[in-house]
């Protein structure tokens, strides 16, 4: 059976089509954001044994619950951290510092963490995984690392290589009209008293980074203008890189025969 990667910008309606995919194709495991994933890391900590020693003493209070959300890999512990409630303050924000992205690791370590990762895919059971193929890795090469979108491309060679595999399916979708996606997304994600959060959020992320300083983005226009350029450089490996491997559907509305893997 083939793997299956499920990609696009967010809010196209990535977690539906997932379990769409996982009802149609029920002898798959479903590896969802913030899940331990033999490919992917977003949402987890990545620890070496003395960084996994400290975090369960500092938090001691909450060991067994730490204990249950960990998965050992070789000499790495993998704390699915976002999957652990709890009243101590500061808690998520301090295992937040030990995740790979947002610039945490160098461009060689990043690069080199998942390339490693990736060469597991050929021996791994068949999966439908989100999230996992583009939007974490692209997002930290050119947001916090300022690659080119060819140094991107050339990482995505790599990637394949390391793949060690074709067994694979990529869906990816995709609205041409980002402006109109974004907009939704933004009255969607609020809380309970109308807040923007999730909007909010993104603003402080692409404001901030070290891409958004150097090119001035700034407010809707700014992070408008990064996804369409994310989405844009998406399309573009796809065409490149996996054009053999890849189903691009229009965001929200496709049909399932559309989703029938030859």
């Amino acid at each position: 059976m083939k793997h299956i990667f499920v990609e696009g910008l967010q809010g196209m309606g990535k977690s539906t089509l997932v379990q769409r995919l996982s009802e149609k194709y029920t002898g798959h495991h479903v590896y969802r954001e913030g899940d331990y994933c033999p490919v992917e890391l977003a949402w987890c900590s990545y620890l070496s044994k003395e960084q996994y020693k400290h975090i369960l003493d500092k938090f001691s209070e909450m060991k067994e619950e730490i204990e249950k959300w960990t998965v050992m890999e070789e000499d790495k512990f993998i704390v699915m951290y976002t999957r652990i409630i709890t009243d101590i303050p500061g808690f998520h924000k301090y295992m937040e510092q030990y995740e790979i992205y947002n610039g945490r690791r160098t461009l060689e370590e990043l690069e080199s963490i998942v390339l490693k990762r990736y060469q597991k895919l050929g021996k791994t059971a068949a999966g439908i995984f989100e999230c996992a193929l583009f939007q974490n890795i692209i997002e930290d090469l050119m947001l916090f690392h300022k690659r080119t979108d060819d140094q991107v491309s050339q990482f995505y060679y790599k990637l394949k290589d390391a793949m060690k595999t074709e067994d694979f399916i990529i869906f990816y979708l995709y609205d041409e009209d980002v402006d109109k996606n974004l907009s939704q997304i933004i009255r969607e994600r609020c809380d309970e008293d109308g807040n923007q959060v999730w909007y909010q959020l993104m603003l402080g992320y692409i404001e901030t980074c070290p891409y958004g300083v150097e090119n001035a983005l700034k407010g809707y226009e700014g992070l408008l203008n990064h996804l369409k350029h994310r989405q844009a450089l998406e399309l573009r490996i796809i065409r490149e890189i996996f054009p053999e491997q890849s189903i691009v559907l229009p965001a929200k509305n496709y049909t399932g025969e559309q989703l029938i893997i030859r």
